[in-house]
């Protein structure tokens, strides 16, 4: 049965105006964190700056209320601090399992998998396509003992799980909750992220197996579950990370996120579902560049965008719904493999724009990210820098410390127009959708011109000294000195886990696998809900190639055509 809205859901609709008594009253109610809400040399410190003399202006607001400009939480982290979310994923799952224990135990607060290519590319491990890259930039996962492996030990009921996977998305996901299952979880109270993003793999990250259309329908079918089935899990983080990691500009990464965000709402009500009962567990993930104000900005912007759009167009009447919720990756593409610890100063000031743009979970990435995976080390000191900025700078001791500030407000509200405008061409292509825009653009390579345009330009402006890049295009002295110590896969790793998959089909029962797989197969060519299948079959210990070669046998393979 379809959920439908409850008491704290239904007291969204009674809730009184934006006013500060409201902030102030939904401030008070907050358990506030056990620390000294003061300045080094003891000032004490207002939980929230706004004018003396009245109302802020409409568009910017007070924190927890609509349109959210200044923070969805009345408390921001005078109540909690954000979830330390450190990325993990690397060989094989014994070794990944083991960095996993070793971030739990450094206070990290939530785990974030990354994959393999060959998994995100949904290849088993032994496939030809997979030779030379299994466990190279993530872990390798073939089948549900793979998930077993990797998730040893853990509690998967306590610790919120990120997983940063697309186009087998779902396959994946099917694997973790029947492992979970098998060790006593119940998939009610699991609770995490599944990426599962695939329109912005057409647009700029390129790691698609099914056509957009068929990829959409599976995108629909995790959406529908996550709400019948799983209320803590976030079915979709729509993601602008990769949109800016291939070049797009602030703007670019703020409107296509937003916008494929509301085609994902567009796709979940054709299933007949209200916004209101799949929108609050949709979530976002943005990129923190080293642009320090215009990050800021940039998701302030955001909040404000998704509480309008999603209440006047698509008819949220909940305020969960409106509430733009995200994840913040400092920019990999930001580092530099020459001089790279200075690459530390960069996240630490990309990770200090997520604080204060009010993000709710952190990934800061590691100082030698852009030579290899990172060593325990080069972690330790990432996940470090998050602990030095939530408590010993003050940051996180003020509410949207910055709102007010002349120079922030124009900001989001340039960001603010920008993306505006691409609304109305995304809009107009779709005649009047924004996810049959988000299908014809794809087609026409709008959007990777567009990144291909921008990241053009700003190379240009590096390379005739317009930007600087330091210890790379300039400030070089010293460079050729620097030697670090780097985690190294080698091929030993690889044959290892070709080895554990032959041992997992020599284990199980084909005839069940293979009657699974066709069952799947007929599941496909109807309109039913793949979830349930999937986890039917990944529990036969069928693999992420069957899988994904069984659902190609249906939806066909997807080829980019090349744009110039």
């Amino acid at each position: 049965m379809r959920t439908h809205l409850g008491s704290e859901e239904a007291a969204d609709l009674r809730r009184p105006p934006v006013t500060r008594e409201r902030w102030q009253a939904e401030f008070e109610a907050t358990p506030a964190r056990d620390a000294d809400f003061e300045t080094m040399s003891g000032l004490e410190l207002e939980p929230l700056y706004a004018p003396d003399d009245g109302e802020p202006g409409a568009d910017v607001g007070w924190p927890g209320q609509y349109p959210y400009t200044r923070g969805v939480h009345a408390s921001g982290y005078r109540g909690r601090l954000w979830t330390m979310r450190m990325f993990a994923g690397f060989g094989t799952p014994e070794d990944t399992n083991k960095r996993f224990h070793e971030i739990l135990e450094a206070g990290g607060g939530g785990l974030s998998t990354a994959f393999d290519m060959p998994t995100l590319m949904g290849l088993d491990s032994d496939d030809v396509m997979s030779l030379g890259e299994v466990g190279r930039c993530g872990v390798a996962v073939d089948s549900i003992e793979d998930m077993a492996t990797l998730y040893d030990g853990i509690d998967l009921e306590a610790t919120t799980t990120s997983m940063t996977i697309n186009a087998p998305a779902a396959t994946i996901w099917a694997m973790f909750v029947a492992n979970a299952e098998e060790h006593g979880a119940h998939r009610s109270k699991l609770g995490g992220t599944l990426q599962n993003d695939i329109l912005k793999e057409y647009q700029a990250q390129k790691e698609w197996v099914y056509p957009p259309r068929p990829s959409m329908r599976i995108v629909a079918d995790t959406i529908e579950f996550a709400t019948e089935e799983m209320p803590r899990w976030n079915s979709v983080s729509i993601s602008g990370y990769h949109i800016r990691e291939a070049g797009s500009t602030a703007a670019q990464e703020l409107a296509f996120t937003l916008a494929n965000g509301f085609a994902y709402v567009e796709a979940a009500a054709q299933r007949g579902l209200s916004t209101d009962e799949f929108a609050p567990r949709l979530s976002f993930f943005f990129n923190a560049h080293i642009d320090f104000f215009e990050e800021i900005a940039k998701y302030r912007a955001a909040r404000r965008i998704w509480a309008r759009w999603i209440r006047d167009r698509y008819g949220a009447q909940s305020e969960r719904s409106m509430m733009l919720r995200f994840h913040t990756q400092t920019a990999g593409v930001s580092l530099t493999a020459q001089q790279p610890e200075i690459n530390i100063a960069r996240t630490a000031i990309e990770a200090l724009a997520g604080v204060l743009g009010g993000t709710q979970s952190l990934h800061t990435n590691s100082m030698d990210e852009a030579l290899a995976l990172p060593t325990d080390k080069a972690a330790r000191i990432a996940l470090r820098t998050q602990q030095i900025i939530a408590h010993e700078t003050g940051a996180a001791n003020v509410i949207d410390p910055l709102g007010g500030s002349w120079f922030i407000e124009e900001l989001t509200d340039k960001l603010e127009a920008e993306a505006e405008e691409m609304f109305a061409h995304i809009d107009a292509a779709g005649d009047g959708s924004m996810l049959e825009g988000a299908f014809r653009l794809i087609d026409e390579g709008w959007y990777q011109s567009g990144i291909a345009d921008a990241a053009y330009e700003f190379e240009k402006k590096v390379n005739a000294g317009r930007r600087v890049v330091v210890g790379a295009s300039a400030f070089t002295e010293g460079s050729e000195d620097d030697e670090i110590d780097l985690l190294k896969i080698t091929n030993d790793d690889e044959q290892r886990q070709i080895k554990r998959l032959a041992q997992v089909r020599a284990d199980r029962s084909q005839a069940a696998v293979d009657e699974a797989l066709m069952s799947l197969r007929r599941a496909a060519e109807t309109d039913a809900n793949l979830m349930p299948h999937l986890i039917d079959t990944v529990r036969t210990r069928a693999t992420v190639g069957e899988v994904t070669n069984a659902l190609a046998d249906v939806f066909g393979r997807y080829t980019e055509r090349p744009f110039i």
